[in-house]
Parts: C-alpha cells; structure tokens; sequence
C-alpha cells in the first residue's frame, strides 16, 4: 500500500515520524509520504527535520518514507513561492490543502494549487471542469480522501476527474494511529467513490511513478 498524506507531531498529528512509519510498515505499507501542515511560520523548520528522519529510518526499514509538505490555508497568492521554497529545503511532495467543503480555505486555492510545482491536490472539495483539466494537463494528482468530512466530496472529485482525464490517488490524511488505512477500508473507499479494483490498480501504479520521478529528479 501507498500514502502520500500523513501527519506527525511537527504539525497536528499525534506520532513522532519514526512511530507513524512503524506503524504504517506493520500494516503492509510499501510507501509512506510525511506531509505535515506549513505555511510561512514554519515551513524552514519542518523539512530539514523530517528529510534528516527519514534519511535515517530508510535505512533500517523495510517501508520507505517520503518528506514533503502541505500547504495549508496560505493565501493562493503564495503558494507557488512557497512550493518552490519547499523543493528547495528537500520536498520530494508537494500537497496543497485544497478546498475542502467542511474547512473555510480560501477561494482560489484549488486553482493556485494547479498553477504551482505541486504533486497533489488534497481534498479540493467541490473543483470545477477546469481546475480539473488543469490538473491533468499538469499531471497533479487529485486525492480521494480517508478522512471524515473531507471525503464527503469524493464522489464528485472521481466524476471530474474521470471526465477530466487527471490522475488519481488515494490517501488517508492520517493525524492518528487508527487514521492508517488497511487495504480493506482502502477498497471501500475507492469502491464508495464510484470506482472498481482497475481503478484502484492504476492509483497505485501512478502513485509508484510519481515517486520514481521525483527521486530521479533528485539524484
């Protein structure tokens, strides 16, 4: 299995990065992606520290973690500075906090988001026909989400993107230990979102691309 949205103690999650890919190793996890909440305040301080922990726990693990970042409730305006900033401190992800329909982000953030050197576009909420064929012009994945209220808006993302023909990808947005997603509540999620097990299928394989690309952009 593969998430590329989690949550440690250096934003609002409950686990210290080595516990939170323990965790997702003993679950059958291949990939892990350690995406905490920044904006300006704190965007320095978070992704040396978690590049210098995975660095560590890669070697010793089977499960590979991932250090990146999302960007949450910044105004659109600076999400494109602030996504170049995060590849440059070491990012391998960039997620933006997309449009939500049970947070109040800011209107305009789905788009700035698809403008900017981002990976994923995290619960975007009610996205329209453009924004999703933006992202599929420019390869952003759009996220089926695993977590409460957030997922509310799965249906429709799964129906724009298909029409749309953008990338998909499913996480858990986990701040928790019980917030892991199995592979079993992985299916139901997909499977309540209107997809099947191909769909599932092509997630992960282009979830395993997206992380191949990135690492060969950095080596």
């Amino acid at each position: 299995m593969i998430d590329l949205h989690t949550h440690s103690l250096f934003s609002d999650g409950e686990l210290l990065v080595s516990e939170l890919v323990r965790r997702a190793e003993e679950m059958g996890y291949r990939f892990i992606g350690i995406t905490d909440h920044a904006d300006r305040s704190n965007l320095d301080l978070i992704i040396p520290r978690v590049v210098r922990a995975v660095e560590e726990i890669n070697r010793h693990n089977r499960i590979q973690a991932v250090a990146g970042i999302e960007l949450t409730h910044v105004p659109p305006a600076t999400i494109g500075p602030l996504a170049v900033e995060a590849r440059e401190l070491g990012a391998r992800l960039v997620v933006v906090h997309g449009e939500t329909i049970v947070e109040p982000v800011m209107p305009g953030t789905n788009r700035a988001g698809l403008e900017a050197d981002i990976d994923i576009l995290a619960h975007p909420g009610l996205l329209t026909e453009e924004e999703a064929a933006l992202a599929a012009r420019r390869g952003i994945h759009l996220e089926i989400s695993g977590r409460k209220g957030h997922s509310f808006a799965n249906g429709h993302v799964v129906r724009m993107a298909q029409a749309a023909g953008a990338s998909l990808v499913v996480n858990s947005d986990a701040h928790a230990p019980g917030d892991l997603l199995s592979g079993e509540m992985v299916e139901r999620i997909v499977l309540g979102a209107g997809l099947d097990q191909t769909a599932l299928q092509q997630m992960t394989q282009d979830a395993e691309t997206l992380l191949r690309r990135r690492t060969d952009e950095r080596n």
